[in-house]
């Protein structure tokens, strides 16, 4: 259970001996009065579901509305510090002048918002569900397809935002919520930026490994803002890391201005290479060749999420141990080398015509075809048709470390295809590896009978047509 807006602490780059770059939920700090509280205003207290550096927040009941709410409660001595006390003020200010204006069904309602001498808080919509920091992790990633979907939602939610003359300004996974029926929420709204407004806006808030060049240089900022930051988002749910990583802010800094990150699908290859592109115009440092509207970026997703939700859900480990059994690659491999095996390998499905292998690309991965037909070209001239049970891509294992792909393997049906990496098979027993290797020697040594043939062929046909 989460709630909306405990992570309020501004994150400003120059401040990186203070201000963490990790979320503020997290934060143990006592509450500063030991007295119990069973109300705030009109609301009744349940208990408190999250606390941060300058507010607590509560699961409360609303008697009048008859619903639970979640009540952000800021701390009176956040409001009144000598150093953050104004910027504070600034941003609750902010984020009550939204009480009823942003009514979007991926958007967390504000209901209510009251500064009085008893204390200053902000009634929001209450979200049972945990955020999308749950499914950035490796162990815990979302289908490809699921993470399109929620990205695009994302995306029509700040076009509304934008549309009503709202930037979010902190968009990163602990401000996403998930709604029990998989819906998602987009909350805290306190680092938002108005458009309308003709106050001084506050700078240097957000999360550092969330903002966009931009707005790490306290720039002025627009939209492409927010579009970098849930480009940033995208790409953490789609691999489990951050596109931009560093052991402090001003690293995290001169990554996020100078530095490209690898294409998502070099941590996850399954994913497409549409959803690189996507990610990677999401991602420009440069505004004119990021995308320049919500719209643009939303039916870039839109275009490829119809063909991830071909791809079949992810396969179960018994049917992956089932699968592995009856290819031929594996015969000589014991059930516990089996096992390795599904532990150590990424499985995926393909629709027809996904190039799962492009020629010249970089790669430390080798493929066995689980199921389907591929066809490997180079040069865009026809090599060869694999079927099941047939790899590919082992020179990558056998070869040198700055190893490049020679051809472009293609899904000719909808295919499975097992990857593992050198890397992962460095993890698994010495029993595996060997039994790769033996397999490895077993398939080159057929390839090389298979190329004598074919050039003794030749050489009878040329003698043949020499007579």
């Amino acid at each position: 259970m989460t709630a909306p807006g405990a992570d309020d602490l501004p994150k400003h780059p120059s401040a990186a001996a203070e201000i963490p770059i990790e979320s503020a939920t997290s934060s143990t700090a006592p509450p500063t009065s030991t007295a119990p509280m069973d109300r705030i205003g009109k609301y009744e207290l349940v208990r408190e579901i999250g606390r941060g550096a300058t507010s607590a927040v509560y699961l409360a009941n609303d008697p009048f509305a008859g619903r639970q709410v979640a009540v952000k409660l800021v701390k009176q001595e956040a409001l009144g510090d000598r150093e953050y006390g104004r910027r504070f003020q600034k941003l609750f200010l902010t984020e009550a002048s939204l009480v009823g204006k942003l009514n979007h069904p991926h958007i967390a309602a504000i209901y209510d918002a009251v500064a009085d001498v008893d204390g200053s808080y902000i009634v929001m919509e209450f979200i049972d569900g945990p955020t999308l920091d749950e499914f950035c992790r490796v162990e815990n990633l979302m289908p490809v397809s699921r993470v399109v979907e929620l990205i695009f939602k994302c995306s029509k939610a700040l076009d509304y935002a934008l549309r009503i003359g709202i930037i979010h300004r902190d968009i990163k996974p602990a401000n996403i919520l998930v709604a029990p029926d998989g819906e998602i929420k987009i909350s805290d709204f306190g680092a938002a930026l108005s458009l309308a407004s003709e106050t001084t806006q506050v700078t240097g808030v957000g999360s550092p490994a969330y903002m966009s060049p931009e707005q790490v240089r306290d720039q002025q900022l627009n939209h492409q803002t927010d579009i970098f930051s849930l480009g940033v988002v995208m790409y953490q749910l789609l691999t489990g890391r951050l596109p931009f990583k560093a052991t402090n802010n001003f690293s995290m800094v001169y990554q996020i201005i100078n530095v490209d990150p690898p294409p998502p699908s070099v941590h996850r290859p399954e994913i497409p290479q549409a959803v690189d592109v996507i990610v990677k115009k999401a991602l420009q440092k440069s505004l004119d060749r990021r995308y320049q509207t919500w719209s643009e970026f939303s039916s870039a997703l839109a275009a490829v999420f119809g063909d991830l939700k071909s791809i079949a859900q992810p396969v179960p480990e018994a049917e992956k141990f089932s699968t592995l059994r009856d290819l031929e690659f594996f015969h000589g491999f014991g059930d516990a080398d089996l096992w390795q095996v599904v532990r150590i390998s990424s499985w995926s499905r393909h629709p027809t015509g996904t190039a799962v292998i492009q020629e010249g690309a970089d790669g430390r991965s080798f493929f066995i075809l689980a199921s389907g037909e591929v066809r490997v070209t180079k040069n865009e001239r026809l090599l060869t048709v694999l079927q099941a049970g047939q790899c590919f891509g082992e020179m990558s294992y056998l070869g040198t470390r700055d190893f490049h792909r020679s051809a472009t393997v293609t899904a000719l049906t909808d295919i499975t295809l097992i990857e593992v990496s050198d890397e992962a098979l460095s993890q698994a027993t010495e029993s595996c590896r060997n039994r790769f290797n033996a397999a490895f020697l077993e398939l080159l040594v057929s390839r090389l009978e298979a190329a004598n043939i074919r050039v003794s062929q030749l050489l009878v046909d040329r003698t043949v047509g020499a007579r």
